[in-house]
């Protein structure tokens, strides 16, 4: 994966990527599946978590909704991908992932949202490296 910008927000997570490979949807597939079981995992193990038992029911109740899960669903079936063509659009999509956090009330800055490579455009170093265009 090239990783050219991402953003996670407290319900749903953004990401502007390219797959090496050129299968997008199957590198998805991995990814949710991977960081699905690694945060079930986190959520089961952690003494300090207050909704330990809330989160894992939720994630059970998703899971006995759907015929293809087989025990607890983290992700939604769906995602929203959309093809960037163009400078132009990929601009857009850059604007839009990295101003969610300050739409969303969480911060004034985009740079400042500590879930989010917008402090890699303004030219610090934020929590995950990313790929040049």
């Amino acid at each position: 994966m090239e990783l050219f910008a991402w953003c996670i927000m407290p319900s749903h997570v953004h990401l502007l990527f390219r797959d090496k490979n050129n299968h997008p949807s199957q590198l998805i597939k991995e990814l949710k599946t991977h960081t699905s079981k690694q945060l079930q995992k986190a959520i089961e193990n952690h003494p300090q978590e207050s909704r330990k038992e809330w989160l894992l029911w939720m994630m059970e109740r998703a899971g006995e909704r759907n015929s293809n899960v087989k025990k607890r669903q983290f992700w939604q079936q769906h995602n929203k991908p959309i093809e960037i063509w163009n400078t132009e659009v990929f601009e857009q999509k850059l604007q839009y992932l990295h101003n969610n956090p300050v739409d969303s009330g969480f911060v004034i800055n985009a740079e400042d949202w500590k879930y989010s490579s917008a402090v890699n455009y303004a030219g610090g170093k934020g929590q995950i490296e990313i790929d040049n265009i």
